[in-house]
């Protein structure tokens, strides 16, 4: 069976094709062209999709050495994400299974980034939990299978993801500056400058308070010397990614206990970040978890970990029809 899977969510545009299950290519075109204004211009990322959606699907048919005559069925980002992002595939992938005859699957983003798992070994087993970090979502997802997954825990305001790139943006660091903060700290004193977790009720999250707390930091201590965060910017990004990670954590442990589980997975673009790898494997050797933490490449948008949804679906029959639209929010 031969997949082909498109992702348009936000500022990736990819293709991958997938074969009986084997994923053969995932070609990723990240657009650059956001850098400039610090953050993802929605309307420019649509455009930059309708630029690259040809060039990338062709290159990932070549790369498996696939004719798009024999495709199977296309899987294909429907939400959540930047609507005008999302029209651009949606709009191909409905385009190219009209004209080839073949059926059409849709994928909800975030089921996506949990079954990135399933693409290479070693494979979680059912049920298992998934922490899903990004710069829109955070979330604990109970996954029942590979087609059942509850939200347990969320965010109730920003996500982990978005904590990171505002602070990346006080101190001065480029966009995208999560993986910036992330080597910085590497090099920094994770203990130098503490900041209150606070706590929410249950298994949910909140990271407005960290963010206004470090936003008042850094301008109390700039008023006393100009130059704070020019000279202590490693233990900055250390102490802030350390706080970061232990929210996250802490209702890791918490969510592990109410379902007794040994099983914890992370996904997600923030599941990159070397701190919270290191971290979550320490915590599983002294509480006897399995982890599992996905390649790099599946854990920031691509069209792999689609592919690897769509035949799930495929598998069970789940197919949409032409009058299928974009959801900028759609919830597992």
């Amino acid at each position: 069976m031969n997949l082909l899977a498109i992702e348009s969510s936000c500022d990736e545009t990819s293709a991958a094709v997938m074969v009986d299950g084997v994923l053969q290519s995932n070609v990723i075109s990240t657009q650059l062209i956001h850098t400039e204004w610090g953050g993802v211009v929605p309307e420019l990322a649509s455009r930059e999709h309708q630029k690259a959606i040809i060039p990338v699907v062709q290159e990932a048919l070549q790369k498996a050495n696939i004719n798009k005559n024999d495709l199977n069925a296309i899987a294909f980002t429907r939400g959540p994400g930047l609507l005008g992002a999302l029209l651009v595939g949606t709009s191909f992938a409905k385009a190219l299974s009209l004209a080839l005859n073949i059926p059409l699957i849709e994928v909800n983003h975030m089921q996506a980034h949990v079954l990135a798992h399933f693409i290479e070994e070693p494979k979680p087993q059912f049920p298992f939990l998934c922490l899903t970090v990004s710069g829109g979502h955070t979330q604990l997802v109970w996954v029942k299978d590979a087609l059942h997954m509850e939200v347990i825990g969320e965010t109730q305001d920003d996500a982990v993801g978005e904590a990171f790139d505002k602070t990346a943006k006080l101190i001065g660091l480029p966009y995208p500056g999560g993986p910036l903060i992330d080597k910085l700290a590497q090099t920094g004193n994770p203990d130098r400058f503490p900041f209150s977790l606070g706590e929410m009720p249950g298994l949910n999250f909140s990271f407005s308070g960290i963010k206004t707390q470090i936003l008042y930091f850094l301008q109390k201590e700039t008023q006393k010397n100009p130059a704070f965060v020019e000279e202590n910017k490693a233990d900055i990004c250390a102490s802030v990614q350390k706080s970061l990670i232990d929210m996250l954590l802490r209702k890791v442990k918490k969510a592990m206990k109410e379902k007794n589980c040994k099983q914890i997975a992370i996904a997600g673009g923030v599941s990159a970040n070397s701190g919270l790898r290191s971290r979550l494997k320490e915590m599983g050797e002294k509480e006897q978890w399995d982890v599992f933490i996905p390649a790099f490449q599946y854990c920031t948008d691509n069209a792999g970990m689609i592919a690897m949804a769509g035949q799930f679906k495929y598998e069970a029959s789940e197919f949409t029809d032409q009058d299928v639209t974009p959801l900028a929010r759609y919830s597992l």
